[in-house]
């Protein structure tokens, strides 16, 4: 279906989704890492303690902490194996995906500085940097993502990174990183994607130089809707800051929590496999189908960065957006009529779930507003899981039927 992506480094993905992060022996001679369920650590002596506090003044990895805000041995597993899959150096669990844009925003900006951020990004992310960003003293442009040259021309001696997600959340515009990541570094510019609608499954943002790699860890990679959870993936340089930072706000993940997201990550790649071919027969149906006006959808050739998908993503994701045919009360009859998908925002698990963006995530925003970010009554998000397609397929025709 896609071609031209970057090489898998050996060993392949899913094995490395299953054994990254985690010794070939386990405590108890368990098969899988155990639950560290510990707030504080102790130490025999304190000549042990001594040794312990040398090494993590010299910057060294430790295995184990003298507190929990500082770290738990299931959550450095976790740690471990995000680095692996995204191919990143280090990686940081944190409490929440907005925790990890906040904290990764609040480390690296200073007042004076400024940040280009896309158009289609989280709802939350923008109001983030356009309100609290901007009332600490860094200025904010907002560009529309595939316009490089409105990028480029935002780019000044005071622009210090360059912010978006790819696929981006309705539209999934799909950003072309190379051709990013050559202009942000010409001018001396950092970038962050916030890659977590693609997973690193489909797309590995590092392995085309971006700087730095989000993720809302509660959609595909843990994958069952149970928990909230946030990764930062990158260099070494860029990772310690930021998890010292994360010890002095707290946002930190338990350790029975890490645990679902270890066991999530072993069938990241069969889930978000199944889901890929799920949502690309989805949106080929409703894009022919008369009661839908139009899809958005990296893996059809109508959408505008489908070639950019196409060469750079290994998989075109498990969400589908498109406008009903109507009003926007034929929008709310169709999902009401749906029997499968549950109404709910959020996105990745294996149950699907559909929404009406105007009564979700845009409920409370100015019409004018909504209207300008492209949000109709009509716009419809589905996220499939990983039910049967011919279920699927079935439902959404009865759904349509009923218009």
């Amino acid at each position: 279906m896609v071609t031209n992506h970057p090489e898998e480094t050996s060993p392949g993905f899913s094995t490395r989704s299953v054994h990254a992060g985690e010794p070939h022996e386990n405590p108890y001679g368990g098969v899988t890492i155990p639950i560290v369920q510990t707030a504080t650590y102790t130490f025999p002596n304190s000549a042990a303690l001594e040794q312990f506090m040398r090494a993590r003044a010299s910057q060294a990895r430790v295995n184990y902490q003298e507190y929990g805000r500082y770290g738990n041995p299931t959550v450095r597993s976790v740690e471990e194996k995000l680095a692996a899959l995204d191919e990143g150096e280090d990686a940081i669990l944190v409490s929440s995906g907005m925790a990890a844009v906040t904290l990764t925003l609040l480390l690296l900006l200073q007042p004076g500085d400024h940040l280009i951020v896309t158009a289609d990004t989280y709802r939350r992310t923008r109001e983030f940097c356009r309100t609290f960003l901007q009332r600490w003293g860094v200025r904010v442009t907002v560009v529309t993502p595939g316009d490089y040259k409105a990028m480029e021309n935002a780019i000044g001696a005071d622009t210090r990174y360059i912010f978006s997600e790819t696929p981006t959340n309705p539209f999934l515009y799909t950003l072309d990183l190379e051709r990013l990541v050559e202009m942000a570094h010409a001018k001396g510019v950092r970038t962050i994607i916030d890659s977590t609608l693609a997973t690193p499954y489909n797309l590995k943002p590092l392995t085309y130089g971006v700087d730095l790699v989000l993720h809302s860890v509660t959609k595909y990679l843990a994958g069952h809707n149970d928990l909230l959870a946030g990764a930062i993936i990158g260099s070494e340089e860029l990772i310690t800051p930021l998890r010292d930072i994360q010890t002095i706000f707290g946002a930190i993940v338990d350790p029975e929590e890490a645990y679902l997201i270890l066991r999530g990550l072993k069938t990241l790649e069969l889930r978000v496999a199944r889901q890929n071919e799920s949502a690309f027969e989805i949106a080929r149906f409703l894009d022919a189908h008369p009661r839908v006006h139009r899809v958005w959808y990296p893996g059809l050739p109508s959408h505008p960065d489908h070639e950019v998908a196409r060469r750079q993503m290994h998989g075109f994701g498990g969400v589908v957006t498109f406008e009903i045919a109507g009003t926007g009360e034929d929008a709310r009859r169709f999902v009401d009529a749906l029997r499968i998908p549950r109404i709910a925002p959020s996105f990745g698990g294996v149950e699907s779930l559909v929404e009406q963006p105007v009564l979700m995530s845009y409920y409370d925003v100015e019409p004018e507003i909504r209207q300008a970010a492209g949000i109709s009554d009509q716009l419809v998000r589905l996220s499939v899981g990983i039910e049967d397609l011919d279920d699927l397929l079935a439902d959404l025709e009865q759904a349509l039927a009923q218009l």
